[in-house]
């Protein structure tokens, strides 16, 4: 197989098999949290004009996301999993907007299978795509650290790329604490910028063993939990 790990959110990428997509701090934290909570689907919008359409056509969905990690005006909820975590979401649906993940997503879909992760659910994912899915010695599998320039999302990537080669280079301890010190992070513990909270950054680093993975459709952007004991 051939492992590319590709930093950034703005690609054109070939057509692949795998392509995993993965923000840390916060985006795909928050989906997890959010699936753990009972959340049904995130319907993924590449712009505010499409978040709020889809709002329109589908008025109970709940929207939740940010620009530049702040919170959006007429939105239900941010990109904090801390405040996320509080919700009992059984049977909801997202539309999330987010400045890296969702948009590196959406620039992703050109392959077989599309995944999205945060740390804490990437040993699950890696796992399993390297028990279901890992059958030809052709594979062309992208690990996409959506932030441009933070170590948070590279580390994880190569976190995961180890997985899947069985060589597990980087540490669980290594890879937190690289999150902890990246670019995207620093902001957390700036006690001036009260809006982004420092527990998030717990979160975030927090691995939990999870019975499903995040798995793009593959007929729209839509996230869906797929439990790992279900074939693909």
């Amino acid at each position: 197989m051939t492992i590319q790990i590709i930093q950034g959110h703005h690609h054109t990428l070939e057509a692949s098999h795998i392509n995993v997509v993965i923000d840390v701090i916060r985006a795909f934290t928050v989906a997890h949290y959010a699936f753990i909570n009972g959340v049904q689907g995130i319907f993924l919008a590449g712009s505010l004009e499409e978040a709020f359409s889809l709002k329109k056509i589908y008025p109970e969905f709940i929207l939740a996301g940010e620009i530049q990690g702040l919170p959006i005006p007429g939105f239900a909820l941010d990109n904090s999993p801390v405040r996320l975590h509080q919700l009992d979401l059984r049977g909801k649906y997202l539309i999330q907007k987010t400045t890296n993940g969702v948009t590196a997503t959406l620039n992703s879909l050109k392959a077989d299978h599309v995944f999205v992760t945060g740390f804490t659910n990437a040993r699950t994912t890696a796992e399993y795509i390297k028990r279901e899915l890992l059958k030809d010695d052709d594979l062309i599998i992208n690990l996409i650290a959506s932030h441009p320039s933070g170590d948070d999302d590279l580390a994880c990537a190569q976190y995961i790329s180890g997985i899947l080669q069985n060589s597990e280079r980087l540490s669980v301890d290594e890879t937190i604490e690289r999150i902890q010190k990246s670019e995207a992070a620093k902001k957390f513990y700036d006690d001036e910028k009260s809006e982004f909270l420092q527990e998030d950054i717990k979160y975030c680093t927090k691995e939990i063993p999870s019975d499903f993975v995040m798995k793009v459709n593959y007929n729209s952007p839509v996230i869906k939990k797929l439990p790992v004991g279900q074939l693909l």
